[in-house]
């Protein structure tokens, strides 16, 4: 299994967990972003820097990622192409997509993107917390336990 960081919006301290993660289990962590990352020096993390561009990164963890694998990220349409593909995804506050939630997780996207689009002011995701981060590490642990 390898783990794919959706690693432009990814915030750090989630980055650092995942090493930790990576180097614990021995498991490939790749983070795809479109500038230069500096990772640690492992032979289980490394970087994949893609073109710049809407959805680039998005669409080569995708066409990377295999059955199995897992892949962080906040991106729910993203999330919904690694569920169709056989992966696994998790976003940075510790939310375990799944293939019977994340429909209705697109539908809520979509509209809000549509009220945006017409002007409607929504609000944004609340600042990331201490709790999000927690949740995270319980998460991405209850997941690796199950998995390796």
């Amino acid at each position: 299994m390898t783990i794919w960081v959706d690693a432009d919006a990814c915030p750090r301290v989630i980055k650092e967990i995942l090493y930790r993660a990576a180097q614990k289990r021995q498991i490939q962590l790749i983070l795809v972003a479109n500038q230069p990352l500096r990772v640690p020096a492992s032979p289980h993390i490394s970087s994949r820097l893609v073109g710049a561009g809407f959805d680039v990164a998005d669409e080569q963890i995708v066409e990377w990622l295999v059955e199995g694998d897992l892949v962080i990220t906040a991106d729910i349409p993203l999330a919904a192409a690694v569920l169709k593909k056989g992966g696994h995804a998790i976003n940075p506050r510790g939310e375990l997509y799944d293939v019977d939630t994340i429909q209705e997780r697109l539908a809520m996207r979509n509209m809000m993107d549509e009220l945006r689009g017409v002007g409607v002011e929504t609000s944004g995701p609340a600042a990331f917390s201490a709790a999000d981060r927690t949740a995270f590490a319980n998460q991405l642990d209850r997941f690796l336990a199950r998995q390796c």
